[in-house]
């Protein structure tokens, strides 16, 4: 099984890299970014298959260049944080995000958890064909006549 890649991106080059080499690990390749423009620019070597992000960086910085790249806004996020917890956070905030963290409460055990459940969580395609019935009608169109 090849390692998740994962990019950290953070406001500070040193927060980004204080992130990547946390969720580093012999199962998730790091590499910590600065910026919006930091996390796009890393997009073109090498797609990523989770971005963890400072939480106050989503949440103070514009995003428009990020939801527009075709890589990135495919790309699920975990967001992360040194001074909040999750009881702490603005619902809306927290829209299209995989997962939340609070830093200084985790173990590499749980960080990996989350990374790879985050990686595993299935993808938007444009154009792929999907079933707009209820579970009821998909079984009985299986069932036998």
């Amino acid at each position: 099984m090849s390692p998740l890649y994962v990019v950290c991106v953070a406001r500070h080059e040193y927060l980004a890299s204080h992130i990547a080499r946390f969720f580093e690990s012999d199962e998730v390749c790091t590499v910590g970014v600065v910026g919006v423009q930091g996390v796009v620019e890393s997009t073109r070597s090498c797609a990523p298959d989770v971005v963890v992000c400072e939480y106050e960086l989503l949440t103070t910085q514009p995003l428009d260049e990020w939801e527009c790249d075709e890589v990135l806004r495919k790309t699920p996020i975990v967001a992360v944080s040194l001074t909040r917890r999750s009881n702490e956070l603005v619902p809306l905030d927290c829209n299209g995000i995989a997962g939340f963290l609070y830093l200084p409460t985790l173990d590499s055990a749980n960080a990996l958890k989350l990374v790879r459940a985050a990686a595993a969580r299935p993808r938007y395609t444009p154009g792929a064909p999907t079933f707009t019935g209820t579970r009821s009608e998909s079984l009985s169109a299986d069932a036998p006549r």
